[in-house]
């Protein structure tokens, strides 16, 4: 329907950005012969999936004077890259001129645009995961690199909760407006105690830079079986298999993270940042919660997003192309 927006200044990437529920970005450059192969089909996509105020394609030219910026500001090293953002966020990244990998992406919006364009609302079991706090620059969310056949949640109550509501890509009920009355809960509790032990592998090994967690308990102050936020977590990589809750108080983590009532943010969200240097090649992570953040018998945990790289290395410095063969 619409031919991709050149960009020109940051203020006008910034107003898309607000104006446009998804914006897919192609950094590119004039010199960059993989740029110039693969604009066809950033076109072609933009022709198919460009919708007003709720899908817009856009070209950031890297050494344009107005646009140099807006690619140093989302840390734009190797060309073409493209990013794509929704609700002003960035979710995810293509490197190189690899058209499988972005039509990919774009195709898993797709449903998402559509359901946009007719007042709908977006899947959990497509589109781009919900978060409820911002990327940290340079980094893309890698949930999906969860291996969800070998999840493992020790003590939730698993009456009611399933582990792979954690991972659930629709926004939490407790955030929605709409709150209909269900039986079906999309959160997890714990159950004998506050403790909670989650094994987590991955299809792949990944760099983990950051972990958000959100919890959202009911405001009721009087009613001592309110469930409790985290508090104390305690993270453990490249485990077999889980731990028990004996061993897991017994050896040293990878990182213990004490988590103050100013880390929540308005979405109920914590923003975790890890010592990098120690989750490199994570293949699999145990996550501990040792205890709540108050005198409750109960902790709940509504979503965990795991964000970082998906393992490829990252080039910092100058700008590089990526062909699809040597010397390109």
């Amino acid at each position: 329907m619409a031919k991709p927006i050149e960009i020109k200044s940051p203020e006008q990437f910034s107003e898309l950005l607000k104006n446009s529920r998804i914006v897919v970005a192609d950094f590119y450059a004039d010199w960059c012969g993989p740029c110039k192969q693969i604009a066809p089909v950033f076109e072609q996509l933009s022709a198919q999936l460009s919708r007003p105020k709720v899908a817009t394609f856009v070209k950031v030219n890297t050494e344009a004077d107005g646009a140099k910026a807006v690619a140093a500001e989302f840390a734009v090293t190797a060309l073409p890259t493209f990013i794509i953002f929704r609700d002003g966020s960035v979710v995810d990244k293509v490197k190189g001129a690899n058209p499988k990998q972005l039509q990919s992406i774009v195709e898993r919006l797709s449903n998402e645009i559509e359901n946009a364009s007719q007042g709908g609302s977006s899947s959990g079991s497509g589109g781009i995961a919900w978060r409820g706090a911002d990327l940290p620059r340079g980094y893309t969310d890698v949930s999906d690199a969860i291996d969800v056949r070998g999840l493992e949640l020790l003590n939730a109550d698993d009456t009611h909760f399933s582990v792979r509501t954690l991972f659930n890509k629709d926004k939490p009920s407790a955030l929605s407006k709409d709150k209909a009355a269900s039986d079906e809960k999309d959160w997890v509790e714990s159950d004998t105690d506050e403790q909670l032990l989650l094994f987590t592998p991955f299809n792949s090994a990944i760099k983990l830079h950051t972990i958000q967690i959100t919890s959202l308990p009911p405001a009721d102050d009087d009613d001592d079986d309110v469930p409790m936020r985290p508090k104390t977590i305690k993270l453990f990589t490249n485990r077999p298999h889980n731990l028990g809750f004996d061993e897991a108080e017994d050896i040293d983590p990878t990182q213990t993270i004490e988590i103050g009532e100013n880390d929540w943010n308005s979405n109920g969200t914590a923003s975790l940042g890890l010592r990098f240097v120690r989750f490199q090649n994570v293949t699999s992570l145990v996550v501990f919660v040792v205890d709540g953040d108050g005198d409750g018998e109960k902790v709940r945990l509504d979503r965990i997003r795991f964000i970082g790289e998906s393992g490829e290395k990252r080039e910092m410095g100058k700008l590089e192309k990526i062909g699809d063969a040597p010397g390109e």
